[in-house]
């Protein structure tokens, strides 16, 4: 029989992983940015749009495509792994950065991966490494993004108890040996380390403690080995102080720990190169699942990047972006005494690198997205931070709701001063 109703809609059924991944805080606080916008903000992690290295990138292009056959090759398909040059190039920085001859690194460029930002490769880590129900290991606070990823992908987070020296050794042999004793230990695979002035909190990993993690992780891999991931975004941010060894360094067989880091922050975003330094029996699922995706991250940028390495723009780059961004940072601490110090209650790390303050005000006063102070901040003062709770495992803890991050990467001095004021403005209505 013959009819004119329409079949039934039937509903899309979406993955598991799918709904792991949604509501994530990273789109929330973009559409807030976008809906809001004459709001100063204090919550974008972008870099400072006038410290773009246009110049640099302009004479590396020029130089790329004055020679047919170089142009070519720059615009064609690279590898999965990323350009030989520019591997290359990262040995010669790591040399530079770890202050040891390149024969010395104990690595060679076949260990390296470049990625879309380093934010792939933590994304390619999670898929390469974690089954539902596995076990990562956190600061607390931590990075919220990758927090995210892990639970995109079924993982629960653990909190490890900080403090001004970043992750507490004592307090991570706690939390494996409970872990342990509930015959949990075999699910554990990872512990997280945003090493160098960390996204959020500021905080520096004391240099005896990166040892101390290392040792750890080897003697707690009874069932299986329990990786070190270093998140070195920031390491080249630094403003005060003697750079560290790295947690990667104190791992001489490689075996253990994974160096993340990224020329978004030190150079250009809009590159989106990053790179990892893997253990060899790491390499190959890394590099599948990264085939699956792309095929290679792009090749121009990497070639592009490869040519301001080579010719030493980049180093000199870097250390203008320094300079520019110590002027910031002492903006914002000098706000933060000027317009938080007679807040009673608020307190605030004064980092030695990075992009981030991170501030507490007195518990009764929530930062959440939800809270009287997130509505009037940026409704009635037009300044934007990002909550402090988000930057806490959520499903596996009780997160801390009177903190907030508070970046100088975007604004200029003048406008972070006067954000600040508008902030603790919002801040002194809700005490």
């Amino acid at each position: 029989m013959l009819t004119n109703e329409r079949p039934s809609c039937r509903s899309l059924v979406l993955s598991q992983r799918a709904h792991w991944a949604a509501d994530q805080a990273i789109g929330f606080l973009m559409q807030q940015g976008l809906e809001n916008r004459d709001c100063l903000s204090l919550a974008a992690g972008f870099v400072d749009e006038s410290r773009l290295p246009v110049g640099e990138c302009r004479v590396a292009a020029d130089a790329l495509l004055g020679d047919l056959a170089s142009g070519r090759q720059a615009l064609q398909y690279g590898t999965t792994q990323g350009s030989e040059t520019l591997r290359t190039a990262i040995l010669h920085h790591l040399s530079h950065l770890e202050q040891v001859p390149v024969d010395q690194l104990g690595i060679t460029r076949e260990q390296i991966v470049l990625t879309t930002g380093s934010q792939q490769l933590l994304a390619l880590l999670a898929d390469a490494l974690f089954n539902p129900g596995d076990l990562c290991l956190v600061a607390a606070p931590t990075y919220f993004v990758f927090l995210g990823v892990l639970d995109g992908v079924g993982a629960k987070t653990l909190a490890v108890g900080t403090d001004e020296h970043g992750m507490q050794p004592e307090a991570l042999e706690q939390v494996l040996g409970e872990l342990e004793a509930a015959g949990e230990l075999s699910r554990v695979k990872m512990i997280y380390l945003v090493s160098d002035f960390e996204n959020p909190s500021g905080v520096t990993l004391a240099a005896e403690r990166r040892t101390a993690i290392v040792q750890i992780a080897k003697r707690w891999s009874k069932e299986q080995r329990i990786l070190v991931l270093e998140d070195a975004a920031y390491r080249e941010l630094r403003y005060d102080g003697k750079p560290l060894p790295s947690v990667w360094s104190q791992d001489p067989e490689h075996e253990h720990v994974i160096l993340a880091m990224t020329f978004s922050k030190s150079f250009a975003p809009g590159l989106r190169t990053g790179f990892g330094v893997l253990p060899t029996d790491l390499l190959a699922a890394v590099s599948n699942l990264k085939g699956n995706q792309d095929f290679g991250s792009a090749h121009w940028n990497q070639q592009l990047l490869a040519e301001v390495m080579v010719s030493g723009q980049y180093q000199k780059h870097v250390q203008s972006v320094r300079e520019a961004y110590r002027l910031k940072r002492d903006a914002m601490l000098a706000a933060a005494e000027e317009y938080f110090g007679p807040l009673e209650g608020v307190t605030w790390v004064r980092p030695e690198g990075g992009l981030y303050v991170w501030m507490s005000l007195p518990k009764p006063v929530e930062t959440g997205f939800q809270s009287q102070l997130f509505q009037r901040a940026t409704k009635h003062h037009q300044v934007m931070y990002v909550p402090g709770e988000l930057c806490y495992p959520q499903k596996t803890g009780t997160p801390a709701r009177h903190q907030m991050r508070l970046s100088f990467g975007v604004l200029s001095p003048e406008l972070i001063r006067e954000g600040m004021r508008r902030l603790a403005g919002a801040v002194q209505e809700c005490l």
